[in-house]
């Protein structure tokens, strides 16, 4: 446990939590000193108080009145830690390349994720891999058949919970698909700069980073998939785990024309597939629907109505509204023919 008058960020997490692991590497690369404790919700810290939402991380910042209060949602804490931390920043300066982060690290958080979770519970060898895993990295000391029980009660739970993210009979070859396209992108992105956004990583290279450390090395499917596809890709996981390393510059982020030319391709697929869910979810929200039907990449897609993603959609419309006007001329050209043109207007 962290000591009285210890600096350094606490965090609760798991290991296969990608959030948790975008957030390590993250808090790494930043230099911000941190004790993280590895375990969840249904075995807190003691003295440490609940999120109103349980979600992993959860961090504990200290408040105003000299107490401690618990926050979760990575993508707010990284922009905390941005206005808390100086230097090494992992959001851009530029407000276009700025926009472009956002929307990718959107899409890494909510989309990529549907994949994560698909691939960790559709597929029976993937299941049995994934429950003892979760079990011991929250509770190493317990006796194996006890760990196996909650491994089966909560793999049961969990496979019975893949409706929820959209992941079924319907939609199971869109994820899949759109999977493989994303390793062939980041590759190419990779091989250019070093990060998605130039020769320095960004807050989308993290939660793109978190996803993968579960897809790309734990979950025996979509692992063994990724590492065929793209050996660059499994090895660049490995170098983001630490980039305490890496000294960025300003000029590392691509420029406005830069990115007009390299994340063409990664913005198509966004638009191709994420774009759509978002309108479709948020249209569904705003009705009182439960759950919504529509059309992703040419095929029937079917989940019930999440409401946070419909708040995803309805930030990143204020965030592009708020964006300079010469800025806003910027992405109307980036996002031509790439389906993300309704996000400017």
């Amino acid at each position: 446990m962290v000591t009285a008058g210890d600096d350094r960020l606490v965090l609760m997490g798991a290991p296969g939590s990608p959030y948790t692991r975008k957030m390590v590497a993250l808090l790494r690369y930043r230099h911000i000193p941190y004790a993280v404790l590895w375990g969840g919700h249904q075995n807190p810290p003691p003295g440490l108080p609940q999120p109103k939402v349980k979600l992993l991380p959860t961090f504990y910042f200290p408040n105003s009145d000299g107490g401690i209060e618990a926050v979760v949602d990575s993508t707010p804490i990284t922009r905390r830690l941005e206005q808390d931390y100086s230097g090494r920043r992992v959001i851009p300066e530029d407000p276009v390349i700025a926009f472009l982060n956002e929307l990718i690290e959107d899409y890494a958080d909510e989309w990529l994720t549907k994949a994560m979770f698909h691939y960790r519970w559709y597929f029976e060898a993937d299941r049995d891999n994934a429950g003892p895993l979760l079990v011991y990295w929250s509770v190493p000391t317990l006796e194996a058949a006890d760990a196996q029980k909650m491994a089966d009660m909560f793999s049961k739970r969990q496979t019975e919970r893949l409706y929820v993210v959209g992941s079924n009979d319907v939609t199971a070859s869109t994820i899949e698909a759109s999977y493989l396209r994303f390793i062939d992108l980041l590759d190419a992105l990779i091989q250019h700069a070093g990060y998605v956004l130039g020769a320095r990583p960004s807050s989308a290279d993290f939660a793109i980073y978190g996803q993968l450390t579960q897809l790309a090395i734990i979950e025996p499917t979509s692992a063994t998939l990724t590492r065929a596809r793209s050996a660059r890709v499994r090895a660049w996981l490995d170098r983001m785990e630490d980039l305490s390393g890496v000294e960025p510059v300003e000029s590392d982020w691509f420029t406005p024309e830069q990115a007009a030319v390299r994340l063409k391709p990664l913005l198509s697929e966004i638009g191709r597939v994420y774009l759509p869910f978002l309108k479709a979810n948020a249209a569904a929200v705003a009705a009182g629907e439960p759950d919504f039907r529509t059309n992703i990449d040419g095929q029937v897609w079917q989940q019930p109505t999440f409401p946070y993603q419909a708040k995803c959609l309805q930030h990143l419309l204020q965030t592009a509204e708020a964006v300079p006007d010469s800025a806003k001329n910027d992405l109307k050209e980036i996002f031509s023919g790439t389906g993300c043109e309704e996000l400017v207007t």
